[in-house]
C-alpha cells in the first residue's frame, strides 16, 4: 500500500546499553524481536528512538545509555524507500560521549551534516507504544504532556524548538525565583524571563490546541473501529486542561500573563513557576465523562490503543508516509479483540518493530508475515540480536 514510504533499512550499534556491536539489515514489514526479559529487546528500540527523536524514551540521563566501562556510544542507521539504492538513503548518526560528571555530550548528524535533535523529526518518523503508555489515561500528567509533545514535535520542527526554548526559560526563571526568595535578586529581574515564558509558552499551548483539534477525528474513528459497542454509548475525546484558562476575549498570551501576575507572590514563596504549559494536562473523556475516574480498565486500554492508532493516522496524513511503529511488549496487555485490531494495523504499515518474550505470544497472522530476530544475553552482560 505504501511502496514509496521510507523504512529503516539497516542499523549499526556500538556500545549502547548491553550491545557491544550490532549490525542488522531490515526488510519491509513487521520485525518480530523476541527473547527473555533484560536481554536487550527494549535497548534495540531505544537505539531506534534515539535516531528518530535525538533522545531516549527511557531516561533523560544519557550517560546511562553508554555501555558500562566505555566512553562512547554510537548508533547509525540508513533510512529510505525499500527499492532505493544505498546512495539514495539518508544516513542518520547519533553519538554520545561520556563526560567527567557521568553525563554525556551528544552529536547528531544526517548525511554527515551536524543537526539539532529538533531537526530529526521527519527523517525517521516514529510512533512508540511501550508498557508505561498503559498508564496514559490514569497516570501522571507528565506522561500525557510528553505524549502530546512528542506528536507535536513529529508534526512540526518549530514546535520542538519552541518547547526547548520554553524549557530553558523555565529553568532560568525558577533559579531566579529561588534567588528572589533568598533576597539575592529582585523581582524586576524577572521581566526578561517572563517575556520568554510568555512568547514560547503561547506558541506551545496554541500548537497543542491545534494538535488536539486535528486529532479529534482520527481518535473518534479509531475508537469506533476498535470498540464499536463503546463508541455507540459515547465518542472518545481528549480535552485540554490548563491552569491559565482564557476569559472572554482573552488570547492565550493574555491569559498566561494574567495568571503569572496573580500567582507572583506564591511563585516567589515556592521558588518555582506555577503557571504555564509545563503544568497543563490532558483529560480523556468518553461521552463527556473522564475515563480516569469513571472508565473501566478495559475502556482505558481501548482509549490508549485508539490514541496510538490515531497518532499513526495523523502523522500519515501529513504527507502520505506512515511512521515507523515500535511496540515494546504491549500485546500481553491487550485482550484478543484489541490484539487483532493491532495486528491488522501492523500488517498495513510499511514497517513495524514488535518485541515479545516468545514468538508464541504473538498472533499467528503476525508471525506469518513477520521477520523474526532473536535477542540473547551473554554471560559477560553483552547482548546479541540475530535474524531467525
Amino acid at each position: 500500500m505504501y511502496h514509496d514510504a521510507p523504512i529503516l533499512r539497516g542499523i549499526a550499534v556500538r556500545d549502547l546499553r548491553g550491545y557491544r556491536a550490532l549490525d542488522a539489515v531490515f526488510e519491509p514489514g513487521p520485525q518480530l524481536v523476541w527473547g527473555p526479559n533484560a536481554a536487550g529487546k527494549t535497548s534495540l528500540l531505544e537505539a531506534i528512538v534515539l535516531l528518530a527523536w535525538g533522545r531516549s524514551h527511557r531516561t533523560s540521563a544519557e550517560g546511562e545509555i553508554i555501555r558500562w566501562g566505555q566512553e562512547l556510544a554510537r548508533v547509525e542507521a540508513r533510512v529510505g524507500r525499500p527499492e532505493a539504492a544505498p546512495e539514495q538513503r539518508d544516513v542518520v548518526e547519533v553519538a554520545l560521549v561520556r563526560t567527567a560528571t557521568g553525563g554525556a555530550r551528544k552529536r547528531i548528524r544526517v548525511n554527515g551534516v551536524n543537526r539539532r535533535a529538533a531537526s530529526l523529526h521527519g527523517v525517521l518518523r516514529t510512533v512508540m507504544f511501550a508498557p508505561e503508555d498503559m498508564l496514559l489515561v490514569s497516570g501522571s500528567p507528565s506522561l500525557r504532556r510528553e505524549a502530546l509533545d512528542t506528536i507535536a514535535s513529529e508534526r512540526s520542527p518549530a514546535y520542538a524548538r519552541d518547547l526547548s526554548t520554553y524549557g530553558r526559560a523555565l529553568q532560568q526563571r525558577n533559579g531566579l525565583l529561588r534567588a528572589i526568595r533568598e533576597e539575592q535578586a529582585t523581582r524586576a529581574e524577572l521581566r526578561f524571563w517572563d517575556q520568554s515564558i510568555l512568547d514560547a509558552g503561547t506558541a506551545v499551548r496554541e500548537e497543542r490546541h491545534r494538535l488536539l483539534r486535528d486529532l479529534a477525528g482520527p481518535l473518534a474513528a479509531a475508537h469506533a473501529e476498535i470498540a464499536p459497542e463503546e463508541a455507540a454509548e459515547g465518542s472518545l475525546g481528549v480535552t485540554y486542561s490548563t491552569n491559565a484558562p482564557q476569559h472572554d476575549g482573552e488570547s492565550v498570551r493574555d491569559a498566561l500573563a494574567r495568571r503569572l501576575a496573580e500567582t507572583a507572590d506564591k511563585e516567589v514563596w515556592n521558588g518555582t513557576t506555577l503557571i504555564g504549559p509545563h503544568r497543563d494536562d490532558l483529560v480523556f473523556e468518553m461521552g463527556g465523562r473522564p475515563l480516569a475516574t469513571f472508565g473501566s480498565r478495559g475502556q482505558q486500554r481501548t482509549a490508549i490503543l485508539a490514541f496510538k492508532l490515531a497518532e499513526v493516522d495523523l502523522l500519515t496524513a501529513l504527507d502520505g508516509r506512515p511512521p515507523l511503529l515500535l511496540l515494546d511488549d504491549v500485546f500481553s496487555e491487550l485482550d484478543p479483540v484489541r490484539r487483532s485490531h493491532l495486528v491488522r494495523r501492523i500488517a498495513e504499515l510499511p514497517q513495524a518493530f514488535v518485541t515479545t518474550t516468545t514468538l508464541e505470544d504473538l498472533d499467528e497472522a503476525l508471525r506469518s508475515v513477520g521477520t523474526a530476530w532473536a535477542v540473547t544475553a551473554h554471560a559477560d552482560g553483552t547482548a546479541r540480536c540475530e535474524r531467525g
